[in-house]
């Protein structure tokens, strides 16, 4: 029986704490004959990686994680992390809501957006494209008046925001909502030592953002 590419399941949230990682950019820069410099991105969007290793604190932990990276064959299979700082549309440590970021504007026939992030003020800002929300958080805003939960469906596997109703021509479109990076394992091989009768340690579960 074939195997899914990615599996909707998130790493174990208590296993995420402590993580070290965060966003890679890769810049290629030329310096030129005159001095100054070319620089170029490679990709439009950055890639995510993490070690999630510091989060095993207990030998449970350890046998939570070679469970998970069983049943998700090592690099085979892609899953959902939810980074401990950047899992909000509302910024770090606060709850999202129907005003957070701006989806697009009515033309009194769509129905469909995507979700999205702003990092950054004005036209330097940077938008990422939000594929993995937490489907049940999600909260959206027309013209500054929140919508009913009947009134929108999402699409929890690839962020995309379907209201009942189209908007009318001009109409702001905004949402909130809490998502999960869609990673999966960056190593071939889990090397885990028993400490203790009651701890254990992986020293590093590498782990890197796909697209799904």
């Amino acid at each position: 029986m074939p195997v899914a590419a990615f599996s909707e399941e998130r790493f174990p949230l208590r296993l995420a704490f402590g993580t070290t990682g965060g966003p890679e950019r890769r810049i290629d820069v030329v310096r030129l004959s005159t001095g100054y410099e070319s620089r170029n991105q490679r990709h439009r969007h950055a890639v995510r990686r993490y070690d999630a290793g510091s989060g095993v604190k207990s030998l449970e932990d350890l046998a939570a994680v070679v469970d998970f990276f069983e049943a998700r064959r090592g690099k085979l299979v892609g899953f959902r992390f939810r980074d401990p700082l950047d899992a909000s549309s509302a910024g770090f440590g606060r709850a999202p809501g129907p005003f957070d970021q701006s989806l697009g504007s009515g033309d009194g026939t769509s129905t469909c957006w995507q979700l999205v992030k702003r990092y950054g003020p004005g036209e330097d800002g940077y938008i990422r494209p939000i594929a993995k929300p937490d489907a049940g958080s999600v909260r959206v805003a027309v013209d500054g008046e929140e919508l009913a939960a009947g009134a929108f469906a999402v699409d929890g596997v690839t962020g995309a925001v379907t209201l009942a109703q189209p908007p009318a021509a001009g109409a702001s479109v905004t949402a909130g909502f809490l998502f999960d990076v869609p990673v999966r394992f960056d190593v071939d091989r889990l090397a885990f030592s028993i400490a203790g009768f009651r701890s254990g340690e992986i020293p590093s579960i590498p782990l890197v953002e796909v697209r799904p």
